[in-house]
């Protein structure tokens, strides 16, 4: 089995380290990420200058290691039609330090990765944990957890995995409480701006990371249920009410033409 591995934290990020490690248990693993951060860069590519690549060696007993001064996107269309020698059977983004909720998805770099391996027909899971400060989490209990996910996700790789978002909650083993299955909640949104004042008493605005309120919001099941001790895991799907949505656009374009020629 080839198992492929990016991320938007950059190659050397802990996340990627312990991802890369759980997974060689199942397979050969290949690597490609980022040169530094890309997050919150969503599914943009690189188009006005040259993508540069270097082959690392610093996971032991990978299949192959490469960095490059791109996207996560980058890194998956670049390793998927240049660098892998054959298209892998599965892709995991991450371990990303901070869960993706709600609206996260659209923004996010981790995520963004694993929507492009599914544009190749690659089945795909972008991963993150509950903790947004490294000094906060213990790895080795994370990789326990990834575990879980990942032989249960490879098991069914032939069977329509598609597209999934994954969160651990940063807890130890014995406080874990299962895994919940729950679909993504568009309503609840992580981030705001807000408005500051500089030292000349000019406005400009930040955006705020809300994580901490969310538990004041009742949409906000999933977050709840990862600092409750469970992973979460959410099917996404890209084409969702498609064809029903065609149809009734198709409907609003023939009225037009009715119209038109009476």
């Amino acid at each position: 089995m080839k198992i492929m591995v990016t991320n938007d934290d950059g190659i050397f990020s802990p996340g990627a380290e312990a991802m890369i490690e759980t997974l060689q248990h199942f397979g050969e693993v290949y690597v490609v990420c980022p040169d530094q951060e890309y997050s919150a860069v969503s599914q943009s590519i690189t188009l006005r200058q040259p993508v540069r690549v270097k082959e690392m060696y610093h996971f032991p007993g990978v299949a192959g290691a490469w960095s490059l001064n791109g996207s996560p996107a980058d890194c998956v269309k670049l390793g998927v039609e240049v660098l892998l020698p054959e298209k892998p059977d599965f892709l995991f983004s991450g371990i990303n330090l901070g869960p993706n909720l709600g609206r996260d998805i659209y923004h996010s770099g981790t995520m963004s990765a694993a929507i492009e391996a599914s544009l190749h027909q690659i089945p795909s899971a972008s991963v993150s944990l509950n903790s947004s400060s490294p000094r906060h989490v213990n790895y080795s209990k994370v990789k326990t957890l990834f575990y879980q996910v990942a032989e249960v996700l490879l098991q069914h790789r032939s069977k329509s995995v598609g597209l999934l978002n994954v969160n651990l909650p940063n807890i130890d083993k014995r406080e874990f409480k299962g895994i919940q299955v729950i679909p993504m909640d568009m309503s609840v949104s992580r981030y705001r701006f807000v408005g500051l004042h500089d030292p000349h008493g000019e406005v400009y605005y930040w955006l705020k990371d809300q994580l901490l309120e969310l538990t004041d919001f009742e949409p906000a099941r999933e977050y709840l249920l990862l600092k409750e001790g469970y992973i979460t895991v959410s099917p996404i799907e890209l084409r969702t009410n498609y064809k029903r949505k065609q149809e009734q656009v198709e409907r609003w374009f023939k009225s037009m033409e009715t119209n038109t020629s009476e």
